[in-house]
């Protein structure tokens, strides 16, 4: 039986009209919310150091992934510029730190290494992800970097660095909001001190 024109119009028309419905009906999912809840930098003989804490859960998509051996990168940017009357803010410091954590099913193990170097191995999840939520200090600037005496404005972030993931995942990744994982820029300002 051949349908008119008249009547395949009217079922596409339907079926656009039930599509927008369950689009507009199902609820949205959100990124996962990333809070700093604290950061600063502190002087050091080694130089100038962060410290900070973050505060998130990993959806059951995320935890799914790991245990099914796609490793996730979180990274931590910081940028520390000093203000200029006369012109734009001087860009000083961009530092990065990736974490990346995975799990070894034979082992039964999770890993973790900060930025590709040394692996270290946990019995659990949340021990790995201890380094990602309270990282180690770390030098985002050498001594003598930064001026004695200048007062900078520092931004630290933490993301779910997807140009970790091998590219086969990745388009899948883009669009699932599990995979959408970011804190907004927590601004403080910091005076450049001698230890």
């Amino acid at each position: 039986m051949l349908l008119s024109l008249k009547d395949k119009l009217s079922r596409l028309l339907l079926t656009c009209v039930l599509a927008l419905t369950a689009i507009l009906i199902c609820p949205q999912t959100r990124a996962a919310e990333v809070e700093i809840t604290s950061a600063r930098i502190e002087t050091s003989d080694e130089g100038y150091k962060l410290s900070a804490s973050f505060a998130f859960e990993l959806s059951h998509g995320l935890v799914d992934a790991i245990s099914k051996e796609i490793p996730l990168s979180f990274t931590t940017e910081v940028e520390l510029t000093r203000p200029r009357w006369y012109w734009f803010d001087e860009k000083t410091i961009r530092a990065v730190q990736t974490v990346r954590i995975g799990y070894n099913p034979w082992t039964r193990q999770y890993t973790a290494s900060i930025n590709n170097g040394l692996q270290q191995s946990f019995p659990t999840l949340e021990e790995a992800m201890a380094l990602v939520l309270r990282p180690r200090r770390w030098v985002v600037a050498d001594k003598g970097t930064l001026t004695t005496g200048a007062v900078y404005n520092v931004a630290v972030k933490l993301k779910l660095d997807l140009s970790y993931l091998p590219k086969t995942f990745l388009i899948t990744s883009i669009n699932n909001s599990d995979w959408r994982f970011s804190s907004d820029w927590k601004r403080f300002t910091f005076k450049a001190e001698d230890k």
